[in-house]
């Protein structure tokens, strides 16, 4: 495993830690519909949530969530819709970023955060 795929593991490690705290329950893990991936998918009652995790070492280029760019967020949208008509979800869905800065141990979650 490379050190990106490592940090990348702790990011979605800590955020599902973090949700489930929040009452969520994890619905699924790099989901991967065709070359799109969605970091997490977790669900609240009838509300479907699909979550971009964004881990920086620090902010010395910027905050993590910056760093989603509008074709990632169509990638990750694109991969909901595939989702949504798999499993046939009627609910509710909604788009998060979890921003995780690792120097202060910060973690930032955004509701709604695109779309």
């Amino acid at each position: 495993m490379s050190l990106s795929q490592a940090q990348g593991k702790l990011g979605e490690t800590l955020a599902s830690q973090f949700l489930e705290k929040q009452g969520f329950s994890i619905v699924a893990k790099n989901f991967r519909w065709r070359r799109n991936e969605i970091d997490l998918i977790v669900k609240k009652e009838r509300l479907l949530v699909f979550v971009e995790v964004k881990l920086r070492k620090n902010q010395a280029f910027g905050r993590p969530e910056d760093f989603m760019s509008p074709e990632q967020q169509e990638r990750v949208l694109q991969a909901a819709e595939q989702y949504v008509l798999e499993n046939d979800w009627p609910h509710d869905i909604r788009f998060d970023i979890i921003a995780i800065t690792q120097q202060t141990g910060e973690l930032l979650h955004l509701p709604d955060a695109f779309y």
